[in-house]
């Protein structure tokens, strides 16, 4: 044999490239699978993961073809075999290259770093692996339930515990469990938004002393990632926290996976390879042997149905369900009230009950939160004359009107203008928002509350939390600061508020507006809905000496709805029944499987015409083959619609959806849609098209 060894390597190849992601190399010095090399691609030179070692040269290419590996990262141990399954099982799942999932999973530094760099880093780490554990408080009797019923089982686990029960000291009670247990074990925590993980990185901080946790999330620099990456690929870092990114963090003693609030749509990747954290997080702890647990008072209708017990006619699902029904100490769950806004006068924007209702907790020093789903001043600006309406030109949708700065915003594309002194098409000087965002809200409070002082004599003070008034960096940070130390009486804000913090003198919460998702065209709508509403509730009350007059309000004109009743009630199963009824009666996921194929294109017909194409190429060439007819029985695809946001910065956007009840078959056939894809997008009139992209286990439709 040549001094030189075959070698496939997984590179970050185009997603549409016909490149699957790995490459044939030659290296001229001794590798083992995982570790990271330096090749040439093209004109570059790229860092690549050794994926297979091979005995000979490839067959399909001439030797003089095949080049050679440049360097290799000798001092960084190899990825282990359970990243590298971890990987492909998500290219493949997920329908993307391998090379692009494996490479967007490391550090982005790690690409530019040569051996001497790296090395130079790797000598400056800190390879203590003790862990400072402080003694956490006492357990109550549910929180001690389950925690013996996790060290009995093997997983999955779906805790499901109202807001205030204390989920949280349960995570760091099985860490600390099992960190005791194994000198070297790591444990895997996941948030699902970043803006949730300062506060449980100060509690792990303090539990387990700061060497052994290191976080893992898009906010930080790129040298803060590569530290952290490293720490945790070494096994130094004992406690990994992150949002969805860290689910790739390379853990060689892995023993444990905590999915907080695993209900989050956040979990679910929305650019490149669209992965769900929360499902992949499953799949690794199967691998690796760690048990996983998934937490949250309002639990995805997905792992309520997989957690369902054994009954007569079902052998239930495939999840264990863990119990935590009471709040910690004496708190009780705040108090549901409805306001019929039907009765109200038109165009009320803030009941008088909820207005009298919020002055009295002023009065008394206490704070009150309203959620109001939408930012800027207003969703639009209009001309009452020519019924000119602030339309973006680059998309299917209106600009909003932001007061502060006096503009029109796009949210989707970036659009921004001065708001113009007339009517752009006919003159009219009197053009006036309609429908209210958050600005509007907190102006508008202002004015109800004018008169109403603080029990200092002070006068109320509002403030605001969205994507808007949290730009800068640290200004979410010190805006929470203020609520908790009492400097706000009312805090205005969309669905930020609403999530995992844990403001203590809050004994008031209010949805202002609802409504729109009752009837949307989503079906997940609903399920977003009564998880936000049960997660701002679980906002009132935490202190335990106020929990009995704390309240949440919500103001709509359907009452009656089903959704409202089992909130009223704080009935989480009730609601899932009822929404698990409808499901199974439409077919709907959970009890069905979905993907979605998405063309974007320079005009609609372009877009439709490439998926529509696809789709009878598909199923022509599946019916023809008897080891594949059965397949076009067995998911159904449905012809192209222009998506509800049709478009985005002048681009087209059209999808295709496939379901079916099988997931086998449902993978298969978006297997070869792919093969199908590249043959059909080659042919010249389907030149307008910009791309395409597969959405397994879509989030929304």
């Amino acid at each position: 044999m040549s001094a030189h060894h075959w070698i496939d390597v997984a590179v970050q190849t185009p997603a549409h490239s016909q490149v699957g992601g790995l490459l044939s190399y030659r290296s001229p010095f001794l590798v083992q699978p995982g570790q990271l090399v330096r090749v040439p691609l093209g004109q570059r030179e790229v860092l690549g993961v050794v994926w297979a070692l091979r005995d000979a040269a490839p067959n399909d290419m001439p030797t003089s073809a095949v080049r050679d590996v440049l360097s290799v990262l000798a001092d960084l141990t190899p990825l282990d075999s359970a990243w590298r399954q971890l990987v492909q099982f998500s290219a493949q799942y997920y329908q993307r290259s391998l090379g692009e999932v494996a490479l967007s999973a490391l550090p982005p530094q790690l690409r530019d770093l040569t051996s001497e760099q790296l090395a130079r880093r790797l000598k400056k780490q800190n390879t203590e692996r003790a862990v400072q554990t402080t003694a956490g408080p006492a357990l109550s009797p549910e929180q001690s339930a389950v925690l013996d019923q996790m060290a009995s089982g093997t997983g999955p686990f779906l805790l499901f515990g109202s807001t205030g029960s204390g989920k949280t000291e349960v995570y760091l009670q099985a860490v600390e469990r099992m960190l005791a247990a194994d000198p070297q074990a790591q444990a895997l925590l996941m948030v699902p938004e970043i803006n949730l993980t300062p506060q449980l990185e100060e509690r792990v901080q303090a539990r387990f002393g700061t060497e052994a946790v290191v976080s893992m999330h898009s906010g930080m620099t790129p040298a803060q990632r590569l530290k952290a990456w490293l720490a945790a690929h070494a096994g130094h870092a004992r406690i990994v926290l992150g949002t969805r990114m860290a689910i790739f963090a390379s853990m060689p003693h892995l023993q444990l996976i905590v999915v907080d609030e695993e209900h989050d749509p956040s979990y679910k990747q929305q650019e490149g390879a669209r992965y769900s954290a929360r499902d992949l997080a499953v799949y690794r702890g199967r691998l690796q042997n760690a048990p996983v647990l998934l937490a949250s008072a309002t639990p995805s209708l997905e792992s309520w149905h997989l957690s369902r017990p054994a009954t007569e006619d079902d052998t239930g699902g495939r999840y264990q369900r863990l119990l935590m029904p009471s709040r910690i100490g004496t708190g009780l769950l705040p108090k549901v009230r409805r306001v019929d806004m039907n009765k109200q006068p038109r165009r009320t924007v803030l009941s008088t009950q909820l207005v009298a209702a919020i002055q009295e907790r002023v009065e008394r020093g206490e704070q009150c939160m309203l959620l109001l789903n939408r930012r800027g001043y207003a969703p639009v600006l209009h001309c009452a004359d020519c019924g000119w309406k602030s339309e973006c030109k680059h998309c299917s949708a209106f600009r909003v009107f932001h007061k502060i700065d006096r503009t029109l915003r796009c949210h989707h594309c970036g659009l921004t203008e001065r708001v113009p002194r007339a009517c752009p098409e006919c003159g009219n000087a009197d053009i006036a928002p309609i429908g209210r965002g958050t600005e509007q809200l907190e102006e508008h409070l202002g004015e109800l509350l004018a008169h109403v002082l603080r029990p200092d004599g002070m006068p109320v003070r509002i403030a605001r939390i969205d994507a808007d008034s949290t730009r800068l960096k640290g200004a979410l940070e010190s805006q929470l600061a203020q609520v908790h130390s009492g400097e706000v009486d009312v805090l205005v804000g969309t669905q930020m508020i609403a999530k995992g913090h844990d403001f203590r003198r809050i004994t008031l919460v209010a949805a202002v507006n609802p409504d729109t998702a009752l009837f949307s065209s989503d079906f997940r709508a609903p399920e977003r809905l009564f998880a936000l509403l049960m997660q701002a509730a679980g906002r009132a009350g935490r202190d335990a000496a106020q929990s009995a007059t704390s309240e949440m309000w919500v103001q709509t004109f359907h009452p009656t709805h089903a959704l409202f009743e089992a909130l009223k009630k704080h009935d989480y199963p009730a609601f899932a029944a009822s929404e698990l009824a409808e499901r199974t009666a439409a077919d709907l996921p959970p009890i069905s499987h979905q993907a979605l194929l998405r063309a974007d294109a320079r005009t609609q017909e372009a877009a439709q015409a490439l998926l529509n194409a696809a789709r009878e190429t598909l199923e022509a060439q599946l019916s023809a083959d008897p080891a594949t007819a059965d397949l076009v029985l067995q998911v159904s695809v449905y012809p192209a619609v222009p998506m509800s946001m049709q478009r985005v910065a002048d681009v087209e956007r059209a999808q295709m959806l496939l379901e079916s009840p099988n997931r086998m078959a449902l993978q298969k056939m978006l297997w070869h849609l792919h093969g199908v894809l590249h043959q059909v997008r080659s042919q010249p009139e389907h030149k307008g098209v910009i791309r395409w992209l597969v959405d397994v286990d879509p989030q929304a439709i």
